[in-house]
């Protein structure tokens, strides 16, 4: 299904060639990617990208704290379009009236600074971004990772808070021009293959390997024209699975017919690469061959057909339980259990948000089940429409009778299943989800205290195969039915009607509206001279994802009261963390108030003069793991880290590019060690780094530095931190980007 190619190509006459009569370095110059990155770039040199984005999107998990800290910066107005939807909390059972407190600040905040604000149940954030702010050739920077819209051409980036922040202040994203690798389509999906199918052979092809890291992604090919907008939008989605940094598409006429059912036809142009343009490596993906997938537990790169899974279903799950029992020793997890026969038993269905609660996704689905039963057993199905628009043309059409009637539960716009906070099984249930991802608890479980269930990934498709067979994990290949052929029509009238559409008009007189959740950061400080660190928490977990970092779900709730988000921080991985680091930064405080803690002097004692030394060197809890900041763009994953007193982590890798700034932007220093290096340190052993300002000041990427283990013996590790840009520089010596923009203001 899907062939990797390593080493350059070159796209020639609509076929991938090894050979070109165009020099590499012009040829570089000739992919889409490239045309639409210069064209952004402030730098004057496309080696080091300063980027300006044409519009920008939030949602309420995020914009509170992106607006509070760009506020404490300088924020006047709004410098560009900023969407801000309400599709995570809106659920305001959880937390109280704490969720809907941060939309009314919302509101407020686009009523004085001249934003977006999108309602709740309107519409989930990727769904408006597609149907009211994408253009061709266009750049849109989210603080979702999921910002992907380059099957509509524009470019998307999701990044953490900070990084928005900086575009507010008429400040750029900086990163150097990264690689392109081609995906190259051919051939034409049979029935019942959906865009999640593709997808999730294509994360299962790249994530593990690292193949696409960083880089961009440029789908061409012949394939494309066989694949209609949904379908396109549903694997480009997507490709935040694969830690790629963006993607975008060819586009033809069905981009056009797209752009102009919304209304926003001169949003259209047509993107193609020049003939004979270079790409860093290529992926081939034959359509023909694609088959039903499913992802299991516990990430979208868990990757089989389904007629492989169920025919290896007892090998498999076991895999997958003893995986949970390593991850959460205080649960168990019974999957072999949900095996009978040649049959395996999911308990719900579910198809939802940006990559499920599409049109087409949810009409395939209804037609599958027109005139059938889900049945009344525990198997049940849940549909999320991504847009109220999206919704009333499924009403209009029949399909959302044709569900209901079936059995299924229509519900409103609303990303909760994706991240832990709707439709939460039962306890040992196994979901299936046309959603983004299937982290451990994105299904909201809490394995801490003894509950922990699980979800599969599958295509709405196969979903709803499934749901026929009464939860028996049926792919949609092996069903009789008849796909349907509807047009979709855009009706914007309830946009209209409750979006706020403030851009431009900004009121400085407007009342920001603060509810009692919603606090300030507190005070952080500069860079001290010297840095000593006590390991809080050692992962030795191939990959750490920002959902381990800081869970979602429920936790979301608090994500605008920096001190109460902190107390779930690395909470389902390392439980005494929290603790570890609090009694750390209680040290550190009265190492501040000018006193000399018998800790600090009596570690810095092995390297000197202590008391001395304490004067002038930081004391903070680091956290080590392998490969740490998969998935979520969420910045909380390190700003948890350093309310509690965390000053750097050291891993062999970051896992994305966004996690390294997330890290970067509160003052946490990103240290990697040699990929040979051992790291043997538990939890408690300091760490020394000398003369840390000094050497971040000159530009030095290497830092040698001292362990100190438990038992008194001294070993020498060696740190470092490369590529540094110098804002970057001057952020992490400042302590944060808050107090870098302070400073500035002087």
């Amino acid at each position: 299904m899907i062939t990797l190619h390593e080493g350059g190509r070159y796209y020639v006459d609509g076929k991938i060639a090894t050979e070109c009569s165009i020099d590499k370095e012009t040829a570089k110059k000739q992919t889409i990617a490239a045309g639409i990155l210069s064209a952004h770039n402030t730098s004057g040199d496309d080696s080091l990208l300063k980027i300006k984005f044409d519009a920008m999107v939030s949602h309420d998990i995020t914009y509170v704290g992106i607006i509070q800290t760009a506020r404490a910066s300088g924020l006047k107005e709004f410098p560009l379009p900023y969407a801000m939807t309400n599709c995570h909390n809106s659920l305001c059972a959880v937390g109280g009236t704490i969720n809907e407190d941060d939309h009314v600040f919302g509101l407020s905040a686009a009523k004085k600074y001249g934003g977006i604000y999108v309602p709740a149940n309107q519409s989930v954030i990727h769904s408006y971004a597609r149907e009211a702010l994408t253009k061709c050739g266009g750049m849109i920077l989210g603080s979702d990772s999921h910002t992907r819209y380059g099957a509509l051409g524009t470019m998307g980036v999701g990044e953490g808070g900070p990084e928005l922040v900086k575009q507010l202040l008429k400040n750029t994203w900086d990163v150097p021009f990264p690689e392109v690798v081609m995906v190259y389509l051919k051939g034409t999906p049979k029935r019942g293959i959906g865009p999640h199918d593709v997808a999730i052979a294509l994360v299962g092809a790249t994530f593990g390997n690292g193949f696409v890291k960083n880089k961009v992604l440029e789908f061409v090919g012949p394939g494309i024209k066989n694949l209609p907008i949904d379908f396109r939008n549903g694997i480009d989605v997507m490709t935040t699975e694969t830690t790629c940094l963006s993607s975008i598409w060819e586009t033809d006429d069905v981009v056009k017919e797209s752009y102009e059912a919304h209304g926003r036809g001169d949003s259209y142009r047509e993107l193609k690469p020049g003939n004979g343009a270079y790409y860093d490596a290529c992926i081939e993906i034959d359509l023909d061959k694609m088959e039903s997938m499913i992802a299991l537990p516990f990430h979208p790169s868990n990757a089989y057909t389904i007629h492989e899974f169920n025919k290896n279903a007892k090998q498999i799950l076991a895999e997958v339980e003893a995986e949970a029992k390593k991850k959460f020793p205080k649960a168990t997890f019974n999957l072999q259990d949900k095996v009978d026969g040649e049959k395996v038993y999911a308990s719900q269905g579910v198809i939802a948000g940006c990559s499920g609660g599409t049109f087409d996704n949810i009409d395939e689905a209804a037609a599958i089940l027109d005139g059938k039963s889900t049945g009344n057993g525990y198997f049940s199905l849940n549909v999320y429409p991504t847009s109220v628009p999206v919704s009333l043309e499924l009403t209009d059409n029949g399909a959302t009778s044709k569900l209901l009637k079936a059995g299924a539960v229509i519900k409103p716009s609303f990303c909760g299943p994706c991240f832990g906070a709707g439709d939460v099984p039962a306890n040992n249930g196994l979901s299936i989800r046309h959603t983004t991802r299937n982290f451990p608890n994105r299904e909201g479980s809490k394995p801490g205290e003894g509950q922990i269930a699980g979800v599969a990934l599958m295509d709405s498709r196969s979903i709803a195969a499934t749901a026929l067979n009464g939860g028996v994990i049926t792919a949609a290949t092996d069903i009789e039915y008849e796909v349907p052929n509807h047009k979709y029509h855009f009706d914007k009238t309830v946009y209209e009607h409750r979006v706020y559409n403030g851009f431009g008009k900004a009121d400085p007189d407007a009342e920001l509206i603060l509810g009692p959740n919603i606090t300030d950061w507190p005070k952080m400080d500069r860079l001290a001279d010297n840095l000593l660190l006590k390991l809080a928490a050692v992962i030795h977990d191939p990959v750490t994802t920002t959902d381990e970092l800081i869970p979602s779900g429920e936790t979301s709730s608090y994500r605008s009261n920096p001190l109460r988000l902190a107390e779930f921080a690395l909470s389902r991985r390392c439980p005494d963390y929290v603790n570890n680091s609090k009694e750390v930064n209680k040290v550190e405080n009265e190492r501040r108030e000018g006193k000399a803690p018998l800790e600090i002097v009596n570690a810095l004692n092995n390297f000197g003069n202590g008391y001395k030394l304490a004067e002038n060197t930081q004391f903070g809890s680091c956290v080590f793991a392998n490969k740490p900041g998969d998935g979520s763009a969420r910045e909380q994953a390190a700003s948890c880290q350093k309310v509690l007193g965390g000053f750097a982590n050291i891993c062999y890798e970051f896992a994305t590019k966004r996690y390294r700034s997330n890290c970067i932007n509160w003052g946490i220093l990103p240290f990697t060690l040699d990929d040979g290096a051992e790291f043997n340190y538990n939890e408690g052993d300091y760490v020394f780094v000398p003369d840390i300002r000094k050497k971040i000041e000159a530009d030095e990427e290497v830092f040698p530095a001292k362990v100190l283990r438990a038992d008194g013996s001294i070993e020498d590790i060696t740190l470092y931190i490369k590529g540094l840009t110098a804002d970057e520089k001057d952020i992490i010596l400042e302590g944060c980007l808050i107090n870098y923009y302070a400073a500035n203001m002087k």
